[in-house]
């Protein structure tokens, strides 16, 4: 069964609620800053995107398809940590944050990667990478990063690494919409699989793991094959725009980003949420196809 194409109509009770906290009856939840990475690889159809498939008892977006990712940790926050690439100020005037935060958010980009993935994006010097992260001491550190025994910055110096946020790109900001009982202000980062990496089912949020071409994923969520919130459907729409995962990066080199809240806004005679203006265009042509 082929499921509405974005932009989706909002269910009356969903515009009724969201006008209350328009009018100020009520007060919205106050969000919490977070980071999801688009971990990418070359395939025939485009970039590859690795998604994992969330427990379909999580309070928030269970059942959906994500990108590794999830809340800053208040160690993250540690200026101490050994970090190679950009600094932290560079990365603050791309993300419309202050350089304290736009560190923290870097930080749990990368931490949030490798509890999740197993994939990590450091090395010993600010050249080189991490080829292999697969064997039992590894493990042991990813275990005792997600259940926080270990810092990022601790577990850095143990192993004698540099954070390489070069690796990274940010790509997006979103700000769940005000009527959300949970809301957070997610940065999107991309980057691309390190060589000799591979991808781990390790994460105790999720009940599946893959690796989609970004395009795929898209058309599976157009057919109700693949449960994808919208800033992922939307992401992977972009994404899957590009031949590779390095003309990502390219863009993604010279890209700030604006932290985007979704709204309601007409549709027909009903009402949808709001998008970019920049990937109105991209749906336009989807739902003409």
């Amino acid at each position: 069964m082929r499921i509405p194409l974005p932009p989706v109509p909002l269910p009356e009770h969903v515009v009724s609620v969201a006008q209350e906290y328009a009018d100020g009856v009520r007060t919205p939840v106050e969000p919490r800053n977070a980071a999801t990475v688009v971990l990418m690889r070359p395939s025939e159809h485009g970039p590859d995107v690795y998604l994992l498939r969330r427990q379909v008892s999580m309070d928030f977006a269970g059942g959906m398809a994500v990108f590794p990712g999830g809340g800053v940790d208040p160690r993250d926050f540690d200026a101490a940590v050994a970090w190679a690439g950009p600094p932290p100020a560079a990365w603050a005037a791309r993300m419309g944050c202050d350089e304290e935060t736009a560190r923290a958010l870097v930080c749990a980009a990368v931490r949030e990667t490798f509890e999740e993935s197993g994939v990590l994006l450091a090395g010993p010097s600010d050249e080189a990478v991490v080829a292999d992260t697969t064997a039992d001491d590894w493990e042991a550190d990813r275990v005792a990063l997600e259940t926080r025994e270990l810092s990022l910055s601790d577990f850095l110096n143990q192993r004698g690494l540099v954070l390489r946020t070069d690796l990274l790109g940010v790509w997006d900001a979103w700000l769940t919409p005000v009527f959300e009982p949970k809301r957070y202000s997610t940065w999107f980062f991309v980057a691309r699989l390190p060589e000799g990496q591979v991808t781990r089912d390790v994460s105790t949020e999720s009940s599946s793991v893959t690796w989609l071409p970004a395009r795929h994923a898209a058309e599976q969520a157009d057919v109700g094959e693949l449960a994808l919130m919208p800033p992922t459907y939307l992401t992977c729409l972009e994404v899957g725009e590009f031949a590779t995962p390095e003309d990502v990066l390219e863009v993604a080199a010279s890209r700030s980003v604006a932290m985007f809240t979704p709204s309601v806004e007409p549709l027909d005679d009903g009402f949808t949420l709001s998008m970019p203006d920049r990937l109105r265009p991209l749906v336009a042509a989807r739902r003409r196809a």
